[in-house]
């Protein structure tokens, strides 16, 4: 059962500490690259704004972006923006979403997200902690996955595994830190291979932040895992 309530505690937690790590760089840095391939700092920013408006969106039953095309043509359109207007466009956002979702509402209730995906309206903030705490470390200004919350890192680590699993071009694989296993891919009664590495890596991997060279395979290699 997701607790939504302690889930938007910790987006605001989140957003606090990636708002005050963004105000430590300069106005320049901005426009520097990002970790992500064709995103520049401003890019992240502009999608994290945005992103918030667009679960504003979901939440009051409206469609989550116009289009795709839409979608990235406001990115484009924001990124280049000052420092000082792309916190203020963050924080502004990342408010009235919390203030959506603190309004009565059925959380039980099933909304519409990207490209057709249904989810449980309870699932939100935990989605939304997502996009704050990985766009963090996409940043690249020093906050890395191992510097991730616990909490955070072992859901995210199921919730990626749960989505790969019975996917039929992911071979059966069984993912563990030492403690914990989690099992993903396509369904049999064993698993082909078994994948071991911190839980940072094993996140960085499902997540498509790190090659997977970290990680220790037995019974093959390592899966090729299709884009989120």
């Amino acid at each position: 059962m997701m607790d939504h309530a302690r889930d938007l505690a910790s987006v605001q937690d989140a957003t606090e500490r990636l708002l005050t790590a963004v105000g430590k760089v300069d106005n320049a840095a901005v426009t520097d690259q990002s970790r992500l391939p064709g995103w520049t700092r401003g890019h992240i920013l502009a999608h994290l704004a945005r992103n918030a408006d667009a679960l504003v969106n979901v939440f009051e039953g409206r469609p989550m972006y116009v289009s795709a095309a839409a979608r990235d043509a406001d990115i484009e359109r924001d990124a280049p923006r000052p420092l000082d207007v792309q916190l203020t466009d963050v924080r502004d956002t990342a408010a009235r979403f919390q203030r959506t979702a603190a309004e009565p509402a059925d959380w039980s209730r099933t909304v519409e997200l990207r490209n057709g995906v249904t989810d449980s309206a309870s699932r939100v903030p935990f989605r939304r902690w997502v996009e704050v705490e990985l766009h963090h470390v996409d940043l690249d200004i020093g906050h890395e996955l191992e510097d991730l919350p616990v909490e955070f890192v072992e859901r995210e680590i199921e919730f990626l595994a749960q989505r790969f699993s019975g996917h039929p071009d992911v071979p059966p694989a069984r993912l563990t830190d030492g403690t914990h296993a989690w099992d993903t891919g396509r369904d049999a009664d064993q698993p082909a291979v078994t994948v071991t590495g911190s839980r940072a890596d094993l996140l960085g991997w499902l997540a498509g932040r790190r090659d997977g060279s970290a990680l220790t395979v037995a019974g093959g290699a390592l899966p090729a895992l299709p884009p989120l």
